[in-house]
């Protein structure tokens, strides 16, 4: 079992296709936390608004981790996003244990303080349309649906799970200013608050990095990249990529607790 003081997820998008629910799913199996960040975009309730709600019986399993989790004592904080922006009208409530915030300051195992908000409300201080519009003519449910069809191309053929789209948008100039711009407004308001940095999601672009001091994290997703960030017992945190670090240990045949950290910010 994986012991972290702080987890923070983002962007499951359940009540999708895309939704890559088996392995949020064996990652929950694998973890136990002292603080769980939903970092908004838990569901996709726009989705379900627009007639295409898709609710297999895994994305279930998913929920029922959840609230197991906070029914076992770990604080569970739900931040909603643009995606599940109807459960906005209930922040400052609690249900089944799992509190409803906008926003939250959280206190590192070191004393460091950080903002852990969504990120979508940036966006009109990045670009004038929404952040998807930052692929241009792909828009970016095509793009995720290739995604998941080259994916289970890659199943057959059993090679390990690969994000297309992160590759893609890597190589799209106008996507990676988009990111860039996004990383630094966010970072400049934990700045101007007196905080030590941000946790945030939205854009599926999994970080963890400092910048003059301020750490930058984003929790990635579990549509593309399949990422969390995670905060150890003494206030480090690393970026977590389960896809690729599941598939990596049984290959190798080892536990999941000799799992190396790929980024740590001490």
């Amino acid at each position: 079992m994986l012991e972290f003081r702080t987890l923070c997820l983002s962007d499951i998008h359940l009540g999708t296709k895309s939704c890559k629910a088996e392995y949020l799913l064996d990652f929950l199996n694998h973890i136990h936390c002292q603080t769980l960040y939903l970092v908004g975009d838990v569901f996709d309730l726009e989705r379900m608004r627009n007639g295409g709600w898709y609710w297999p019986e895994i994305h279930h399993q998913v929920l029922l981790s959840i609230l197991a989790l906070a029914r076992e004592g770990t604080e569970v904080v739900y931040i909603p996003g643009n995606h599940d922006e109807l459960l906005r009208d209930y922040v400052g409530t609690e249900f089944k244990g799992i509190r409803l915030q906008m926003r939250e300051i959280h206190e590192n195992a070191d004393g460091r303080r950080f903002l852990i908000l969504h990120g979508d409300e940036y966006d009109t201080f990045v670009s004038s349309g929404s952040w998807s519009s930052m692929l241009g003519c792909l828009t970016y449910d095509g793009l995720v649906e290739i995604n998941r069809w080259v994916n289970l191309t890659r199943r057959r053929f059993g090679l390990p799970y690969w994000s297309f789209a992160s590759f893609l948008k890597q190589r799209i100039g106008n996507a990676r200013r988009y990111i860039e711009k996004f990383e630094n407004t966010l970072l400049e308001d934990a700045l101007n608050q007196g905080l030590d940095g941000i946790v945030c999601g939205h854009i599926h672009h999994p970080a963890l990095k400092q910048c003059d001091g301020l750490m930058y994290g984003n929790c990635g997703d579990w549509v593309e990249n399949c990422t969390a960030l995670v905060e150890d017992f003494d206030g480090g945190w690393r970026l977590i990529r389960w896809a690729e670090e599941s598939a990596r240990l049984l290959d190798l045949g080892q536990d999941y607790n000799e799992m190396e950290p790929e980024v740590s910010v001490i």
